[in-house]
């Protein structure tokens, strides 16, 4: 069985055009798109030099169980999964930005808060927090989605004022990621996890605004294990974390942040298949059920056939 796709060069009946992502190759066909979940990796801006087997397969499949968990309390994108490396949906058009949901004080918002600023997105925080502390309340500290480089911090106030949205187009953004989050914290509570930040895309589709791309997958998500938690808070240590923070981690033990200069480092047929390894603990962790590999083989005839 074919383990591992790094690119795709189909051609579907119709096909009006193709867009190859960092991760994700997406075919346009009419009202439709079908995404292609690659098992290219990237960290720190970079894709990596070698695909990892079934990576792909695993955010798909834990995308589509939160998406199909959550279609009752917001209209999503998903029509079919014909293949475990393949999402079918609307074609909508994407509103930029991100919507970056908090529940505790970590990462972009824990080095925010330690430089010594007390705002996030014109969202004021309180003093006396430490790292990783639970919030008062989830904040939303939304993001320009940019065409090309980083993403940039945005509060709400501009982004009614450049009118990227409306106030009442704002409103259900505001409830449609607040009750995402809701949600998936409530499910990641029952995998004995605290869901501490993700972000949700948007966008229109038939004027109508749905959930777009994947939800509450290790990529866009931060995890932290519910057991030992509050301990570890009391005595300061760092948390147990359920993310792809190991890439990152590797690379940088490895002498390379993306910064200029830096040689990406190889990675060895061990290194390949520990990151697989680890990829499938987190679908398990993550959902409950047990990671079943799909042939990579099968993808056109499946694709076709339900398009057909």
């Amino acid at each position: 069985m074919k383990r591992s796709i790094a690119e795709s060069a189909f051609s579907f009946p119709n096909q009006s055009e193709v867009y190859h992502g960092k991760v994700r190759d997406v075919y346009t066909i009419g009202d439709k798109i079908v995404v292609i979940a690659s098992d290219r990796i990237s960290a720190f801006d970079h894709i990596l030099p070698r695909a990892i087997p079934f990576k792909g397969q695993v955010l798909n499949k834990i995308a589509a169980h939160f998406l199909e968990a959550t279609k009752s309390i917001v209209p999503n994108w998903v029509e079919a999964l014909p293949h475990a490396n393949v999402t079918i949906g609307k074609k909508c058009e994407p509103i930029r930005l991100e919507m970056v949901i908090r529940g505790y004080l970590a990462g972009h918002a824990w080095r925010t808060y330690k430089s010594g600023l007390r705002e996030l997105c014109g969202v004021s925080l309180p003093e006396g927090l430490k790292e990783n502390d639970p919030l008062p309340f989830p904040i939303i500290t939304p993001a320009t989605k940019a065409e090309e480089g980083h993403d940039e911090d945005i509060s709400k106030e501009d982004i009614l004022l450049k009118g990227i949205v409306s106030e009442a187009e704002w409103s259900t953004l505001e409830k449609y990621t607040r009750a995402l989050f809701k949600k998936g914290s409530e499910m990641a509570a029952e995998r004995g996890l605290i869901l501490v930040d993700t972000k949700y895309e948007f966008g229109w589709y038939q004027g109508e605004i749905i959930l777009i791309d994947e939800i509450h997958t290790p990529d866009s998500s931060r995890y932290f294990h519910l057991e030992g938690y509050e301990e570890r808070q009391k005595q300061g240590l760092a948390q147990q974390h359920l993310s792809k923070e190991f890439v990152r981690e590797w690379l940088m033990a490895n002498n390379f942040q993306g910064r200029d200069g830096e040689i990406m480092p190889e990675m060895s047929d061990e290194v390949v298949e520990d990151i697989s390894n680890k990829y499938i603990d987190l679908y398990e962790k993550i959902t409950g059920k047990s990671f079943v590999g799909e042939d990579l083989a099968t993808i056109e005839e499946k694709v076709l056939a339900y398009l057909s």
